[in-house]
């Protein structure tokens, strides 16, 4: 059986990457709830296609439908 003694510099870099991690996730996180408060907002799909700010044909109303 050997031993494997880690070193401290190891324990201390090991804990530094799960506070990088922690702060990654959290991150994601809040991009993830910014995105999906702002697509439960909008409601209608026309209205998110309607802000890419170039003209497409088909999201502009035609007359007599509206």
């Amino acid at each position: 059986m050997t031993m494997k003694v880690e070193h401290e510099v190891h324990g201390r870099r090991k804990n530094r990457n799960y506070g990088v991690l922690i702060l990654l996730l959290c991150f994601v996180g809040i991009v993830l709830g910014l995105t999906v408060v702002k697509v439960i907002q909008l409601g209608d799909a026309r209205k998110f296609e309607a802000t890419d700010h170039v003209a497409r044909p088909q999201i502009i109303p035609e007359e007599g439908t509206e």
